[in-house]
C-alpha cells in the first residue's frame, strides 16, 4: 500500500518550507493543504490539538508535529534516498544543536526586525547579525553546513532566505554586506531544485509581511 502523506502548512512559513524541502529531497509525493491561520481547519485542530499550529505532517493518518521533528522523521522513514542527518552520532548531535540554536536565537531576532521599531529593532538587528556571524564561523569553508551535500541543518536554515528582503527592508540594512558567506551559501542552496522550487519569491514574502505589520498595527 502506498504511503499517504499530507502536509498542513502556510505558504510563507519557513518552518513549513523545511518539511517541503525534505520531502522534495526524498522524492516523496504528498498532498499540500494551505491553512488559513486566522480560521484554522478542523483537520489542523484535530491533528495538532496541543499547539494548533502548522506545519503538521500526516503520514498514513498519523500526525507528526514540529518542523525539526518532522524533517528528522522524514529522514528516518525514507532513509534510502538523499540522507539529511549524518551517520556519525557526534556529527548528528551537532546538526541538531545548530537547528535548536536557530529556532531559539535567530528566529526571534528576525521576527523582531519586522515587528518592532526604534531601540528594540536595533537590538534585534544586532542580535540577528551576531547569530549569522556565529553560523558563518560554523560554515567555514564548507560548501554546505552538511559538508559537500545539502544536509539537515541546511534544510532547517535556508527557508529564512526567502525572508531576507523583508528583514532588510524593515531593518534598513544589507545582510550580504554584513554576512556575505551566509548569502553565498544560500545562493548555492538555491541551485538545488528542492530548494528553488520550494522557497517563495522574496518580494511575495515582503508583501505578506507588509500585511502582517498592518494587522499588528505597526504601520
Amino acid at each position: 500500500m502506498a504511503d499517504e502523506v499530507i502536509l498542513l502548512d502556510f505558504w510563507p512559513s519557513p518552518f513549513g518550507m523545511r518539511v517541503r524541502i525534505a520531502l522534495a529531497e526524498k522524492g516523496i509525493k504528498y498532498e499540500y493543504k494551505d491553512e488559513d491561520l486566522w480560521n484554522k481547519s478542523p483537520l489542523l485542530l484535530q491533528m495538532n490539538p496541543i499547539h494548533k499550529t502548522i506545519p503538521v505532517l500526516v503520514h498514513n493518518g498519523k500526525p507528526i508535529c514540529e518542523s525539526l521533528i518532522q524533517v528528522q522523521y522524514i529522514d528516518e522513514v525514507w532513509k534510502d534516498k538523499a540522507p539529511l542527518l549524518p551517520s556519525d552520532p557526534y556529527a548528528r548531535a551537532q546538526a541538531r544543536f545548530w537547528a535548536d540554536y536557530v529556532d531559539k536565537e535567530f528566529h526571534d531576532a528576525g521576527t523582531k526586525i519586522w515587528k518592532t521599531k526604534g531601540e528594540e529593532q536595533e537590538a534585534a538587528k544586532k542580535e540577528f547579525v551576531e547569530c549569522f556571524k556565529v553560523l558563518e564561523a560554523e560554515l567555514g569553508d564548507k560548501h554546505y553546513f552538511g559538508g559537500s551535500n545539502l544536509g539537515y541543518f541546511d534544510v532547517v536554515l535556508v527557508p529564512f532566505y526567502s525572508w531576507f528582503h523583508a528583514y532588510e527592508q524593515f531593518g534598513n540594512f544589507s545582510i550580504e554586506a554584513e554576512c556575505p558567506k551566509i548569502v553565498a551559501w544560500a545562493k548555492r542552496c538555491m541551485r538545488k531544485e528542492s530548494v528553488s522550487k520550494t522557497l517563495p519569491d522574496q518580494e511575495k514574502v515582503y508583501g505578506f509581511v507588509l500585511q502582517m505589520r498592518k494587522r499588528f498595527g505597526i504601520e
